[in-house]
């Protein structure tokens, strides 16, 4: 089966232009017309799944005879999903899997969702195994409330699978008329049986027994096996972080040889103040550090302790929880003096202005690159600020913010970082100077920054449409002259047997 990547490697210069003429975001209509019916495997590909596209092409895309092009575009994350719906009946297997499994997104980005009457018939008429994945990721907050309560079983079932059974439907869902449905409650409810448990527990490490022991109710027979002769030598570990673990195990594990296990019984909530005393005095720092977060905590009480913060993790994007965290425990840590809980405080999009603007201003680098990252209105300052001190990993995400600044940029045209360096492609009046200079910068994601602008010279930009190398960043410079764009698709067809 070709694929994507199989795609862009096949791709020679002719095709690698056409490719990014489909990207320019001046092309006229009839252009991408021209290049979705008649334009090679590599335009389509880029065409349908990574752009926006007006009401025409969507229409010719829906209705393209190649199921590979009418599959990007189910993928693609900048159609509206009521767009990517149409092809919900697609006749092709391999067209409804990968509208499915979703927009092509990084994994904190949870996709738009469907319209709930897409997904309710894809559910009610798919093939199950096309159902699994991230397909969950693209139903709406609401639906997925409401599943256990739909009329149609096989909805019913998915959301007892996905989303739990709440407590006020569970008399209603043991009655269910449908065997599936109250098998899947009757099984979720034994998990919540310490003797089901204790009996079905595997003996050998596996998926399984991981989620037993962290997560299902433990009798007393498991815990005491696995205190005194673990199977496994991650056993204590994954019960230090059992919600049914008793006080007295509890106690025991705060004690334990194993840092790892001390550090998980820190992030307990229901640690007495004996058993956090303990912690605060903790030989490793990782375990100081997550007992000093704990809730029950006093401001004064965490700074009693001696904690390290890590200022080289990883501060990217979050993905956003269906379910709002409470406000007012948001603004403790919001405003507490501990950077880890105003980390934790810097990811909630929802976090109010007054807020934003105080975490904008925080001493600590995880703090402000947090805000920046997932807070729809953290200010350009801030991102901007952001980039040119974060290097870690998901750097790049800070570029797709919508209130990335733009004006001013040129000035970083000569930094000796070249993704600060490429930034100067992203301002509006950068110099035809600057702006030739990036296309022969040393380093190859500068140069292709260059050659995206709107103000490189008409003989550059020519010149590069017959490099190897921009050809196709070239072709999508918005300042492509229309009459050039119609010349380049004036050969088509150029079909390969790549897709179609």
């Amino acid at each position: 089966m070709i694929t994507p990547e199989g795609i862009r490697e096949a791709a020679a210069l002719p095709e690698r232009r056409l490719a990014g003429l489909a990207l320019n975001p001046s092309a006229p209509e009839d252009v991408l017309l021209r290049l979705l019916a008649d334009g090679p495997a590599a335009a389509r590909m880029v065409l349908c799944r990574d752009r926006a596209l007006p009401d025409a092409v969507v229409d010719a895309a829906v209705a393209h005879p190649d199921r590979y092009t009418r599959s990007f575009f189910a993928r693609n994350p900048h159609a509206e999903p009521s767009q990517r719906a149409r092809l919900v009946d697609d006749p092709e297997w391999f067209v409804r899997a990968h509208l499915a499994d979703g927009p092509r997104l990084p994994w904190a980005v949870r996709p738009r969702p469907l319209p709930d009457r897409a997904v309710v018939h894809m559910i009610r008429t798919y093939e199950n195994e096309l159902l699994g994945g991230t397909f969950h990721r693209q139903i709406s907050a609401g639906l997925m409330r409401s599943m256990h309560a739909h009329p149609d079983a096989k909805v019913r079932r998915m959301g007892v699978s996905w989303s739990g059974v709440p407590d006020e439907a569970l008399d209603a869902l043991l009655a269910d008329p449908d065997d599936e449905v109250r098998e899947m409650v009757l099984l979720r409810l034994r998990h919540k049986d310490p003797e089901w448990v204790e009996r079905e527990l595997p003996d050998r490490p596996c998926h399984a027994r991981t989620g037993m022991l962290t997560n299902d109710a433990l009798s007393r027979g498991v815990v005491e096996r696995v205190l005194a002769s673990p199977d496994t030598p991650d056993d204590r570990f994954m019960i230090a972080g059992n919600p049914t673990l008793p006080a007295d195990a509890v106690r025991r594990l705060a004690v334990d040889a194993d840092p790892e296990v001390r550090e998980q019984i820190a992030f307990r909530s229901d640690l007495g103040a004996e058993e956090r005393r303990v912690l605060a005095g903790d030989t490793d720092p990782r375990v100081r550090l997550a007992v000093s977060v704990h809730p029950a905590l006093s401001e004064a009480e965490r700074a009693a302790i001696d904690y390290e913060v890590p200022v080289d993790g990883t501060f990217g994007a979050w993905p956003r929880s269906l379910v709002a965290r409470d406000h007012g425990e948001v603004r403790r840590d919001a405003v507490s003096g501990h950077p880890m809980l105003r980390r934790r405080a810097a990811r909630e999009p929802s976090l109010p202005a007054d807020l934003v603007e105080r975490l904008a201003a925080d001493d600590d680098l995880g703090v402000r690159v947090l805000l920046a990252q997932n807070h729809p209105d953290a200010p350009p300052a801030l991102l901007l600020r952001s980039f040119l001190e974060y290097t870690g990993p998901e750097r790049e995400h800070l570029l797709t913010r919508p209130r990335f600044p733009t004006a001013g940029l040129a000035r970083h045209a000569g930094d000796t970082d070249p993704a600060v360096r490429a930034l100067a492609a992203r301002d509006p009046a950068a110099a035809a100077e600057t702006v030739e200079r990036l296309t022969r910068d040393p380093d190859p994601g500068v140069r292709a920054a260059g050659a995206g602008h709107p103000n490189l010279p008409r003989a550059r930009l020519a010149e590069l449409l017959e490099d190897g190398e921009l050809a196709h960043r070239a072709a999508a410079n918005p300042a492509l002259d229309p009459a050039v764009m119609r010349r380049l698709v004036a050969p088509l067809p150029l079909r390969d047997d790549a897709a179609g």
